[in-house]
């Protein structure tokens, strides 16, 4: 047997040594190497090179809660409202706090089977947070792209979920005259206007608490401003003020929420009574009276902020027995 080598492998036996490696084990990497370019050595250069490149980007990544604390900074940088930054810290933890691991994993290495596994442990329950989770989580996501933490958002690969939306029923005439009475009563009074801006402008409670009488109530002309840093989903309106004689207190006071609940309470709705307060009812009193006593459409959209008339036609108009009865008492001027 020829032990002689010739002078080309020694010279690459002399590579090998430099590597600090040993020589056997340098030779099988480059044997791996040729047979993933097989056999051509500019196409294992070429493995090689795209293998280093993916080893870069696993170790250019954070940890997932690191990631939601950088999406968190950006929208406080933003200036965004303090509910819509309260709302992404919650939902951020709740996922951490259901899928235990979550919070340490990298995020470049989740995938979309990861999120839809995370978002079903921890809002499975209901379609609406689940949606509204799945969308923070893009949003954490998308801000991990900009800072080169990962390459793509495997959130976008999640189905979402669809939500039926069921009609609500209007609070009765009845309802609203008992919430009118505790609105007269002395410890309720700084809330007239509030009352009053929901149940007749159709104007959310979040907005309200937001509104500046002065600046955004021409009493003149009998109309709000409903401006888009007020509003809910950012973008402006202008509301017909009806029935504005009947406002005698003319402020939204300070402790907005602390104040509405009380109201509601002095009404008869509790959580410890088994009446319970049906979220934005009072909005969507508004809007089933209005569509019954008015009949336009194209005018309850624009006073409701809504991009179109498909929620109207699905969710807020109820038509129930004396809805047009009740409208027209509702709506008396």
């Amino acid at each position: 047997m020829n032990t002689e080598i010739t002078e080309s492998e020694r010279a690459a036996l002399e590579v090998l040594k430099s590597t600090g490696v040993d020589v056997l084990e340098a030779a099988l990497v480059a044997r791996e190497a040729l047979e993933c370019g097989r056999g051509r050595v500019r196409r294992a250069r070429e493995c090689v090179r795209l293998g280093a490149e993916e080893m870069r980007k696993r170790e250019r990544t954070v940890t997932f809660r690191k990631a939601v604390e950088a999406a968190l900074e950006e929208r406080e940088k933003k200036n965004r409202r303090a509910r819509t930054v309260t709302d992404f810290r919650y939902y951020c933890k709740r996922l951490m706090v259901r899928n235990p691991g979550l919070a340490e994993r990298r995020v470049r290495s989740i995938t979309p089977d990861d999120c839809r596994e995370y978002l079903q442990a921890a809002y499975g329950e209901s379609p609406s947070q689940y949606r509204k989770a799945r969308a923070i989580l893009s949003g954490v996501f998308s801000s991990a792209i900009k800072h080169d933490w990962c390459d793509s958002n495997p959130v976008a690969r999640v189905e979402v979920p669809e939500v039926v939306e069921k009609p609500i029923e209007p609070l009765t005439i009845e309802e609203v005259e008992r919430l009118e009475a505790a609105a007269q009563l002395p410890e309720h009074r700084e809330m007239q206007l509030s009352l009053h801006l929901m149940l007749y402008c159709g104007i959310r409670p979040t907005e309200v608490s937001r509104i500046d009488p002065e600046r955004d109530i021409d009493w003149q002309n009998q109309r709000v401003v409903v401006r888009p840093t007020t509003s809910k989903t950012g973008g402006g309106r202008v509301v017909p003020l009806r029935k504005a004689g009947a406002i005698t207190v003319r402020t939204i006071p300070r402790r907005w929420l602390q104040r509405w609940r009380a109201l509601r309470k002095a009404a008869g709705w509790s959580k410890e009574t088994a009446h319970p307060w049906r979220q934005d009812v009072c909005r969507h009193t508004f809007a089933t009276y209005h569509a019954a006593h008015f009949r336009n459409f194209p005018a309850l959209q624009l006073e409701m902020g809504h991009r179109d008339c498909t929620l109207l036609r699905t969710r807020y108009v109820y038509a129930g027995n004396g809805t047009e009865v009740s409208a027209r008492r509702y709506f008396r001027f």
